[in-house]
Formats: structure tokens, sequence, C-alpha cells
């Protein structure tokens, strides 16, 4: 069940020191409350991640046994853009972004992450790695992508992306063990080989 805007609102002021549901900077829960919305608009931080060209040919699989670091310096540029600054977005770009909110989820709920649909229809097209697990802590990373033919004017502090909750079932602790758990920077997370694919990946024996 998604939750609507009245709902977030109370969750929001809610005293719950064992399994707090934190959004920081904190939205006017009165405003929200208003809204009728089943979703929380969030802005974008002031950290980018930009990939850029490398003398390597393609990004490459991780070989057996071989793990991936999680910001490969080669292949990556950051840039710190100050609350009310601008950062150009050129055709055919893309960037890693962050939320400027800090957000931790209780183990009873869950959320995605989705554009909102005003920037979409202007090319710039923000999507994340969608789930957000219960129990998640951290700034959630944004993947920012221009696939208009203009370049793009975004800004820090922007509102972006809408954030969209629902209940989970089941008990147990929620332990969000993805890799961007508790970064305020964006992070392009680590590749690794389960045993299933690099089982698959191996050479038939004849």
């Amino acid at each position: 069940m998604i939750l609507r805007s009245e709902e977030i609102a109370s969750l929001l002021e809610a005293t719950n020191e064992q399994d707090p549901f934190v959004i920081t900077p904190q939205p006017d829960v009165d405003k929200l409350r208003a809204s009728g919305s089943a979703a929380i608009d969030l802005r974008l931080g002031t950290w980018l991640l930009q990939l850029q060209q490398t003398k390597d040919s393609m990004l490459k699989l991780p070989q057996k046994g071989q793990r991936q670091t999680a910001d490969e310096p080669d292949l990556t540029r950051p840039f710190y853009v100050p609350l009310g600054r601008d950062f150009i977005l050129h055709p055919r770009t893309f960037v890693l972004g962050v939320t400027l909110e800090w957000i931790r989820l209780p183990r009873k709920l869950a959320g995605y992450v989705i554009g909102k649909s005003s920037w979409g229809r202007r090319g710039l097209i923000i999507a994340t790695a969608a789930g957000v697990h219960p129990g998640f802590t951290g700034c959630l990373t944004l993947e920012l992508s221009n696939v208009g033919e203009m370049p793009i004017q975004i800004r820090s502090g922007l509102r972006i992306c809408q954030l969209f909750l629902h209940e989970t079932k089941g008990e147990g602790e929620a332990v969000d063990e993805s890799a961007q758990v508790g970064f305020r920077k964006p992070i392009l997370s680590k590749i690794r080989l389960d045993k299933i694919e690099e089982k698959l990946a191996e050479e038939p024996s004849l």
C-alpha cells in the first residue's frame, strides 16, 4: 500500500527513537499533509560525479576473484556545486548526483524514486537504483541523463525527483546491504560476479 501525504507527515512527526523515519532537512509537514499527494519531493544535492573518457575501449566486467573498487578514479570526475549554483548538463551527457536530503527508512517502510515528469518532458531523465530498502540510511544516488538536443541548466537545491513510500510485511531486522548506504556523495558502487555468473562464464569442458 502506497502511503498518502498525510500518513507520511504523521510518520515524520512521530517520536520513535528505536526505529525512526528521518528526512533531513525535513520537509514542511503541514504543506506536505495538505498537498494530498502520494510522494515527497526531493532536491538535488551539491555533489555530482561525471564519467569521463578513458584509454580503455569499454567498461569491462571483473574477472573471477577480482573486486572492483567503489569509485574507479580514472573513470570519474567529481564536481562540487554550491547550493543555488548551476551546472550545465549537455546533450548525451550522463552524471551521478545525490539528494540534498539525508534519509533513514524504518524497517516497516520501503520506497522507490522517480524523476519529475516536468523535467522528463524536457529531456532530463532522472533514475535511481529505484528500490529503497527498509533500513536505508544516507543520501539517494540519482542518475541524470540529458537525452534531448539542448543543454539543460540544473541547480543544486532544485526539486528534481519524488520518493514514494509503501509498507512492508514480515518481521525481522531490516539491514540494507546495498553499496549506496551511508554515503553523502555519489559513487559508482561495486560490480561483483556471484558464483552462478562465474560458473556460467567458464569455458565448457570437452
